[in-house]
């Protein structure tokens, strides 16, 4: 049975300079904020990583540098799903040779994947490049457009993917979540990857979640996770309501770019998103943040100066 992870785990955002190239000095206080703030690894290069827009090379200097700053006191999870699938083997390949801990596929996204036998196929190929490291299937079809059933996708998987570990959750349905989870006597490691859903994961089971928002405000979803474990679910339910409204707020400001606004606000400037996304300025960033004072974000703000959990 493969080995569970507990705990908050964020997918940092990647630092950029102004012009939008790539900035690894400033991983290391990242890193240190995380681990500050009580998080037990870091998932790079995914949604939230900017990983699409980035280069094969751009994603192995990361992985490098995160690697090195994480310096044991974080689990560290690779993306390496790519269009290309030699170059997500590529990917793969260098994350075992760096000395990450995990690596996390999406599937080719361009030419759809419409079978589980397809999906599976991909995911063998990648698997085989990283032969040492267990693989996580990332599973987020509002991005990839691929939404297989993935309890099929389990019982096919399992017989020819003997690293597969088990599944990054990132979408809604609660109830394939659970069935997961509960999948041939709880033998994969699924982890949930809807942060403003954290509630409703925790009482299907769930122990381990993936989220952006736990770069910024850690501290509210450990004072959830407690009260839900306390039993006092009145207080974890206005906790997550706290974190709908923060979300709200990240979605009516374009997402990702609005995160990364975010991070400079609580005092860790990760640089610009990279086109596509635009920056966020002005009288626009005025307005965010004021949405975001009448949340209660900067009351729950990760903290830059606090001793690990």
């Amino acid at each position: 049975m493969t080995e569970k992870i507990s705990g908050l785990l964020a997918a940092p955002f990647t630092p950029m300079h102004p012009g939008g190239a790539i900035d690894t000095g400033r991983i290391p206080a990242m890193v240190d904020l995380l681990v500050n703030n009580g998080i037990k690894g870091i998932f790079i290069c995914g949604s939230t990583g900017e990983g699409p827009s980035l280069t094969v090379s751009e994603r192995k200097e990361l992985a490098e540098a995160f690697v090195a700053a994480a310096a044991k006191r974080l689990k560290v999870f690779v993306h390496v799903g790519h269009n290309s699938l030699e170059d997500a083997m590529e990917l793969a390949r260098h994350a075992e040779q760096t000395g990450a801990d995990f690596i996390s596929a999406t599937p080719p996204a361009y030419f759809k994947i419409s079978t589980t036998e397809m999906l599976v196929q991909s995911l063998v190929s990648i698997a085989s490049a990283a032969p040492g490291l267990p693989l996580y299937y990332y599973h987020i079809p509002s991005l990839t457009g691929v939404g297989l059933d993935m309890v099929d996708f389990l019982e096919k998987a399992g017989e020819k993917m003997p690293t597969l570990s088990g599944i990054k959750y990132t979408a809604p349905f609660v109830y394939e979540y659970q069935a997961c989870l509960n999948y041939d006597g709880k033998k994969y490691d699924v982890l949930y990857g809807s942060d403003e859903m954290l509630l409703s994961a925790l009482a299907t089971g769930a122990k381990g979640f993936i989220g952006s928002t736990y770069n910024f405000i850690a501290p509210l979803y450990h004072d959830l996770i407690s009260s839900f474990q306390a039993g006092d679910l009145e207080i974890a339910q206005d906790l997550q309501m706290r974190s709908v409204e923060i979300v709200r707020v990240i979605n009516k400001y374009g997402g990702l770019r609005a995160q990364k606004a975010m991070m400079n606000l609580i005092g860790m400037d990760c640089g610009p998103v990279r086109l596509p996304l635009q920056l966020i300025k002005g009288q626009e960033l005025k307005d965010m943040e004021s949405d975001l004072q009448r949340t209660g974000f900067f009351e729950w703000a990760s903290k830059l100066d606090v001793q690990p959990h």
